[in-house]
């Protein structure tokens, strides 16, 4: 399961800004606009937007993220209907945000997503009220590029790169680019370089590097801290960083037919889009459904470059079986909220889509099967024993024991893998055996977050200042109990992990399973189910 409950190094999903627009002139529109993004982790975000007409009689827009130290990113893409609908996005971020004007015209409620749909109101502010930069002073000698790679756990290295570059208006700035997980022009809030000393911060992320110019001058070797964490890092200057390279990905021509496709879960008012790959021929063909792993993913599974539900695709389809891989709730062409969403309702969403295929002539409707990857190999057999139309079930790594005691698992396997000291295990385990107890006693989801949030703060409150540096948050506010403890707790009590706790997946254990690699689902399916089944 990806929804791992632990400090780990979190670039994919931060929550920034940018790109371009230009529309027609709304009134009602222009000005500034400030809302604040709650994301499920990390901490509270502001977000301006500022409209302004534009120089050919349509309007432009930027985006700020105060709190980001972000500003002065334009929209894409900007418009307004007649019935009040406001709607603009960022194709490079991946991000849209749709909305209504209430009644006085002073607010846009409406929905943000970006990894993950969440609830926010824009209302109108005062320009002259809002915070400009202190701008960042860029030697020039640091102009271009400098790659290092980050070793951030066994098995796992990621790509940073400092770029330094100048703007249309050329002026020099220094921005973060994580290659590996698509994240670029992070703003660095500051930067200082002072007798071959680097130092540079990104506020935001609570991240900072730090390191001393080689003998060549052609490097800068130190440490790059984040979170309470310290790894090893050197930035050497390069010319170009070189593009991901996934020799796997399959490439045209194919020899299927590939079919974009959308249907409707009625019973939850989800519209779930999705392709069809089918192969050569009339059919009928036998086919799989591909359940992806917890949190927001699209059809491929993508994940740092990797798209492994597009290669598993592809490999079936060439050998005569359809596949129909889907975007979940809320990503890519799907619609729905997946922060109240469960596997229950995700399971709803697959059985729509077995219904699907069904209505499909090129479909076997006696050979339809489920394909589950980590919490999807819990959703398929509880789709299975509701659906008599399932004919088969290939779990990979899906989860075999209760849910709190995956978390237990993996939350000290995760320790074990990055390094991380007494402390920090001490009090990770301490707030994740306190937060369970909290969720089991508060049945209102909302009272179990106001309790396990005030639990978190007394617990760090409570830490020796060694401790808080150890944990990296010396830095903290007071009543800030350091916003990845914070926000991993909190998340314990939403839906999502509510559901996972309760479920016990031996009970929806079925004649059929054929278990996947590397999972004990056929061991624990037999003879009960132990630590060593508890998937990824």
């Amino acid at each position: 399961m990806k929804r791992a409950w632990g400090l780990v190094l979190a670039w994919v999903g931060c929550w920034g800004l940018g790109a371009v627009a230009e529309a027609g002139v709304d009134d009602r529109l222009i000005g500034a606009w400030e809302a604040t993004l709650k994301p499920p982790i990390g901490a509270p975000i502001r977000v301006v937007l500022r409209v302004e007409p534009g120089p050919n009689g349509g309007q432009v827009a930027w985006l700020d993220s105060p709190d980001q130290d972000a500003y002065d990113f334009a929209v894409d893409s900007l418009e307004t209907t007649a019935d009040g609908t406001v709607r603009f996005g960022s194709k490079r971020l991946q991000a849209r945000f749709e909305g209504r004007f209430n009644q006085a015209q002073d607010a846009i409620e409406g929905t943000w997503t970006q990894s993950l749909p969440l609830r926010i109101a824009f209302r109108r502010v005062d320009p002259a009220t809002l915070s400009r930069p202190a701008p960042v002073v860029v030697p020039e000698e640091l102009e271009g590029l400098w790659e290092g790679v980050l070793k951030v756990q066994a098995g796992l290295e990621l790509r940073l790169v400092l770029d330094v570059h100048r703007d249309q208006q050329g002026r020099l700035g220094a921005y973060l680019d994580s290659p590996d997980q698509g994240a670029d022009d992070l703003p660095i809030s500051a930067l200082g370089l002072e007798r071959g000393r680097l130092r540079f911060r990104l506020k935001r992320l609570g991240a900072e590097f730090e390191g001393s110019r080689s003998e060549d001058g052609l490097a800068f070797e130190g440490t790059f801290s984040q979170s309470g964490q310290r790894f090893p890092l050197v930035l050497r200057r390069v010319r170009e960083v070189k593009a991901l390279r996934r020799p796997q990905t399959p490439q045209p021509p194919f020899p299927y037919r590939s079919e974009e496709v959308t249907y409707e879960n009625q019973a939850a008012g989800v519209r779930l889009a999705g392709t069809l790959t089918l192969p050569e021929g009339e059919g009928p063909f036998p086919a799989v459904l591909l359940i992806t792993g917890s949190g927001s993913q699209d059809r491929d599974e993508t994940l740092l470059g990797h798209k492994p539900f597009w290669v598993l695709a592809d490999f079936l389809t060439r050998r005569g079986i359809a596949v129909l891989r889907v975007d979940d709730r809320g990503v890519g062409g799907s619609t729905g909220d997946p922060s109240t969403a469960t596997s229950e309702d995700y399971a709803g969403d697959v059985l729509a889509g077995v219904a699907y295929l069904k209505t499909r002539r090129e479909i076997d409707p006696t050979k339809i099967g489920l394909c589950g990857h980590s919490e999807g190999g819990l959703i398929a057999p509880m789709v299975a024993v509701r659906s008599p139309d399932v004919a088969f079930l290939v779990l990979m790594a899906g989860p075999g024991v209760p849910g709190t005691e995956l978390l237990r698992l993996q939350s000290r396997k995760i320790a074990e893998a990055m390094g991380l000291g007494e402390t920090v295990n001490a009090v990770q385990s301490e707030l994740l055996e306190k937060a369970l107890r909290l969720i089991e006693e508060h049945a209102d989801p909302e009272a179990a977050r106001a309790a396990v949030t005030e639990m978190t703060e007394r617990l760090v409150a409570g830490l020796t200042p060694e401790e808080r540096r150890e944990l990296g948050l010396d830095g903290d506010e007071p009543g800030q109990a350091g916003g990845l403890f914070r926000a991993a707790a909190e998340s314990l009590a939403s839906p999502w992990f509510r559901f996972f706790f309760a479920v016990r997946p031996a009970a929806h254990a079925g004649p059929g399973a054929v278990s996947g690699a590397g999972d004990q689902w056929g061991e624990g399916l037999a003879g009960g189910a132990g630590p060593e089944s508890a998937g990824d």
